[in-house]
């Protein structure tokens, strides 16, 4: 009874029943936790103005936005975060290739981004702070050393996983030098390049949060330390909650038709 229904309230809007039982799950998921927030603000664990409710978070929120130092902040950081990006993009794309294909580069740059992965993107900061000041550059340059080394082992191990068979038939066809990669290599390795550019996108995100706490300009990062500053709970909650919505949207409007695109070409989806 309970599927013919939600069959019949999704054909009016053209929707699945698929779809509207997924979007109604995450309505009731959303719906039940802020009830327990809500119930854990009301339970008095914690003062009202170290632990606000969701209706206080909301409120601080709308007036953010409405006086435009929430959305003024964003651009900053999303224009901070393009930058910073399309550098690692860049770079990341290109050493990837390199080292996943040729033998000497793997041995000795490859083990270096190996190590270099696992440094938390927070202890830049002190270098960046020494060789660039408490300027834009420092800001960048962590974020760009966030975001780097996920998307070059990501890349290469895209390349390592090439069937072979596809180069011996791209050779046989006559494809040298760039053909190669452009034509068999890149597009083999798409789905593991797909998720390390995903990685280093979200990477790249907590290393600009970071880097923006030591900078005092308006942006997402400062706002939150401003917040810590007033005792404003509401407020560093309401920018988390931003922060969140922000990054959810961008994964969503750039990586998820793209990914989902990858998965239908290589038969993984439906």
């Amino acid at each position: 009874m309970a599927s013919d229904t939600i069959r019949t309230a999704a054909r009016p809007f053209g929707f699945s029943h698929e779809t509207l039982l997924r979007w109604l799950r995450r309505l009731v998921f959303y719906l039940a936790l802020l009830a327990l927030w809500e119930g854990v603000a009301r339970a008095g664990i914690w003062p009202p103005y170290l632990f606000p409710g969701p209706l206080e978070v909301f409120q601080t929120l709308l007036k953010g936005l409405s006086k435009g130092t929430f959305v003024t902040g964003t651009l900053v950081s999303l224009r901070r975060l393009a930058i910073g990006y399309g550098i690692s993009l860049v770079l990341g794309l290109t050493f990837g290739l390199l080292i996943g294909r040729i033998k000497a580069l793997d041995e000795t740059l490859g083990s270096l981004v190996l190590g270099l992965q696992a440094l938390p993107s927070v202890c830049w900061l002190p270098l960046a702070i020494l060789w660039f000041g408490l300027s834009e550059r420092a800001i960048i340059f962590v974020v760009v050393l966030g975001a780097l080394f996920s998307i070059i082992l990501g890349v290469e191990a895209g390349v390592k996983n090439t069937p072979p068979i596809y180069l011996k038939a791209a050779h046989t066809l006559g494809a040298r030098g760039l053909a190669v990669y452009t034509q068999v290599v890149l597009p083999a390795a798409l789905p593991a390049i797909l998720s390390g550019l995903k990685q280093g996108w979200s990477f790249a995100w907590r290393s600009l949060m970071a880097g923006e706490l030591l900078y005092f300009t308006l942006s997402l990062g400062n706002l939150l330390q401003t917040g810590r500053d007033l005792n404003d709970a509401a407020q560093v909650m309401a920018v988390m909650v931003l922060i969140i919505v922000v990054g959810v949207s961008l994964d969503q409007i750039f990586f998820a038709p793209f990914e989902r695109r990858v998965r239908e070409r290589w038969g993984l989806a439906a």
